[in-house]
C-alpha cells in the first residue's frame, strides 16, 4: 500500500467486531510495516498467557491497527472455560501465583533472554554477505516475536498486586492512587536505569583520572565513547559492559522506528556524565510514607495492608524490567539489523535513506536485499514521511460498538470479583488521563511524582529528538517508555499528554525522584519548546511562566 495520504482523508473502520480503543500511550504515532506485520500475533499470544494463567474472564488482547495507529480489544473467555477460570482465580490468590512467576523470571526467563539478546549482538551484520543478512534479518525478527511475547506474559504479574493494593488500601483509607503508589519509591531500581553495570561503570571510571578527562572532553561523542570503551584498566570493560547492556536500546518506543542509545552518542554521553557525577535526586523517606499511610489505616487492617505492600513492592520491579529485558532490546536488535540492509541498499542508491528500510516488512527487506525486488525508494520515502507528519491525536479514540464499562466485579465470586477489580484499577492507572480543565496559562494532569521544579520546557515529539535535551530541562512529551530511563538524570522534571499513574512516564519519575505531571492531555500543543515552566507534581500542575 502507497503513502495513505492526509489523516483527514483516511478512512477508520474498526478491524474487526466489539469495541476497539486507541491506544496512545505505548503508541503516540504511527508505526511501521514491520510493526504491523510482527506485533498482533505475539501481543494476542502472551496476553492470552497470563489471562489463563490468573483464571481471568477474558482470553487475552487483540491490538490491530488502522492506518498504522493501535487499537485494542479485550476477548472474553469462552463460556465453557468460565468455571476452570473460577477455580484458577482462588488459587490465585491463596498461594500468591504470581510468586511463582517471578522466580521464574528471575531464576530462567530473564537470563535466558539477556543471552539470548547478547548471542545475536554479538554479530556484525554489516560484515555478513547478502545472503547471510537475509538469514540474520528473519532471524532477529523470530526473536523479537518470541520476546514481544514474553513481555506480555508477564503483565499480570506486574500490575495484579499493585492493583490489589490500591483497591484495598484506597477502600479503607480513602488516600488518593497518587499517594499510595509513592510508596512503591525503590521497589524498583531498573526504572532509575540502576543496574549491575552502571554502578560499576559510575565507580570505576570515577576513579580514573583518564577517563574522567575523556568523560569532560569536548571530542566527537561517538569517538569520545569508543575511546572510553578502549581505556585500560578497569574502565574500559566498565564502558564496554555498560554500553552493551543499554547500547542497542531503543531510547523509547517498541517500533524498530525508534534511534538506539547508540544512535544518540551525545545524548548518551552526557547522561553517562551525570551518572558518574553522582547526581542526588531529591531523596524521599519511603519508610516513614508507609508508616504514615499505614497509621491512617484501621486497626484490624494493618496486618492485611503490610501483606499487600509487600506483595505490590516485591512484584512492582517486574513492571518495567519485562519490557527492558524482553522486547525493547530485541526491538533494537531488529532495527540494527534493518538498518545495516537499509546501509547497503541506499549506497547502492536502491533506496534514499537508510533509515527508510524500517518502513518495509521483513519479506521486503529480505527481498531488496537479496534480489533487488520490493517496494521502491520512492515508496518506502512516503511510508516514512506519512508516520512522521502524524500523531495518534489525530486518530478517533474508539472504533466500533461504543464503549461500555466493565461488568461490576461485585456480582462475581469474591477471588475472580477481587482478581478483575485489580486488574481494572491497574489498568485504568495505566491507560487513565487527566479530565480537569486546564487555564490559559495552567494545566493540570495527573500527580505523577511529587515535587516542584521550574526549568526550560523540551518540547520533544519522539526520540530522534532526545539529543536536543540538556541537563535540567522538562521534558514535554507524548508520553515514554521504561527505555527511556537511560537518559532520566539529564532531566528536572517530566510533563506527557498521555498516560496515567501507572504509566512508563509516571513510573521512572517517581522511581528517579523528580517531579512528574502525566496524562494532561494537550501539553505538546500548549507548551512551546524553551518555555520556563513549573512542574508541580504534588498538585499535578504545570504553569507555563514565560
Amino acid at each position: 500500500m502507497s503513502d495513505p495520504g492526509p489523516t483527514s482523508e483516511l478512512r477508520f473502520e474498526a478491524p474487526g467486531p466489539g469495541s476497539w480503543a486507541l491506544d496512545p500511550v505505548h503508541f503516540p504515532r504511527p508505526v511501521t510495516r514491520y510493526w504491523v506485520q510482527t506485533h498482533p500475533a505475539a501481543f494476542k499470544r502472551g496476553t492470552n498467557d497470563f489471562a489463563r494463567f490468573y483464571g481471568m474472564l477474558i482470553d487475552g488482547l487483540e491490538m490491530q491497527y488502522v492506518n498504522g495507529f493501535a487499537y485494542s480489544t479485550m476477548v472474553p473467555a469462552p463460556d465453557a472455560e468460565v468455571p476452570q477460570r473460577f477455580e484458577r482465580a482462588a488459587q490465585v490468590y491463596a498461594d500468591k501465583l504470581w510468586r511463582e512467576q517471578l522466580r521464574e523470571w528471575d531464576e530462567t526467563v530473564k537470563p535466558a533472554a539477556i543471552a539470548a539478546h547478547r548471542e545475536i549482538q554479538a554479530v556484525d551484520p554489516d560484515a555478513l554477505s547478502d545472503e547471510d543478512l537475509v538469514a540474520y534479518l528473519a532471524r532477529c525478527r523470530d526473536h523479537h516475536q518470541a520476546m514481544i511475547a514474553q513481555h506480555m506474559r508477564y503483565t499480570a504479574g506486574a500490575v495484579v498486586p499493585t492493583g490489589d493494593f490500591l483497591a484495598h488500601v484506597g477502600d479503607w483509607t480513602g488516600i488518593a492512587p497518587a499517594e499510595l503508589l509513592g510508596l512503591m519509591r525503590g521497589a524498583a531500581p531498573v526504572s532509575a536505569g540502576g543496574s549491575d553495570e552502571l554502578v560499576r561503570l559510575t565507580t570505576t571510571v570515577g576513579q580514573d583520572a583518564k577517563a574522567m578527562e575523556l568523560l569532560h572532553s569536548d571530542g566527537d561523542p561517538a569517538g569520545v565513547l569508543a575511546e572510553l570503551r578502549a581505556l585500560p584498566g578497569d574502565a574500559g570493560p566498565a564502558v564496554a559492559g555498560y554500553l552493551d547492556l543499554v547500547g542497542c536500546r531503543p531510547l523509547d518506543g517498541f517500533d524498530i522506528s525508534e534511534p538506539s542509545a547508540l544512535e544518540l552518542p551525545d545524548a548518551l554521553l552526557r547522561a553517562i556524565r551525570v551518572a558518574v557525577e553522582g547526581r542526588d535526586p531529591e531523596s524521599a523517606v519511603v519508610d516513614d510514607k508507609i508508616a504514615d499511610v499505614r497509621s491512617r489505616v484501621p486497626e484490624e487492617h494493618r496486618s492485611e495492608f503490610d501483606e499487600l505492600l509487600g506483595e505490590a513492592r516485591l512484584m512492582y520491579r517486574l513492571r518495567d524490567e519485562r519490557g527492558i529485558y524482553s522486547d525493547i532490546w530485541a526491538s533494537g536488535l531488529m532495527r540494527r539489523a534493518a538498518l545495516a540492509a537499509g546501509r547497503r541498499l541506499a549506497s547502492q542508491g536502491r533506496i534514499q535513506d537508510a533509515e527508510h528500510i524500517v518502513d518495509a516488512e521483513l519479506g521486503e527487506m529480505c527481498s531488496l536485499v537479496a534480489d533487488a525486488s520490493g517496494p521502491s525508494a520512492e515508496e518506502l520515502a512516503a511510508r516514512f514521511d506519512y508516520r512522521a507528519g502524524h500523531s495518534a491525536k489525530e486518530a478517533p479514540p474508539f472504533l466500533g460498538d461504543p464503549p461500555h464499562p466493565p461488568p461490576d466485579p461485585s456480582g462475581l465470586p469474591p477471588d475472580i470479583g477481587r482478581l478483575m477489580r485489580a486488574t481494572g484499577i491497574a489498568l485504568g492507572s495505566l491507560f487513565g488521563s487527566s479530565e480537569a480543565e486546564h487555564e490559559e496559562d495552567l494545566l493540570r494532569g495527573l500527580a505523577a511524582s511529587p515535587g516542584v521544579f521550574e526549568g526550560p520546557a523540551r518540547l520533544v515529539s519522539g526520540p530522534s529528538e532526545f539529543a536536543r535535551i540538556e541537563q535540567g530541562d522538562v521534558l514535554v512529551t507524548p508520553s515514554t517508555t521504561e527505555a527511556f530511563n537511560i537518559l532520566l538524570p539529564l532531566l528536572g522534571a517530566i510533563v506527557t499528554d498521555n498516560g496515567g499513574l501507572l504509566s512508563h512516564s509516571a513510573i521512572v519519575a517517581r522511581e528517579y525522584g523528580i517531579p512528574g505531571v502525566v496524562g494532561t492531555r494537550e501539553a505538546t500543543e500548549r507548551i512551546a519548546d524553551g518555555m520556563r515552566v513549573r512542574v508541580d507534581g504534588d498538585a499535578g500542575e504545570v504553569s507555563v511562566l514565560t
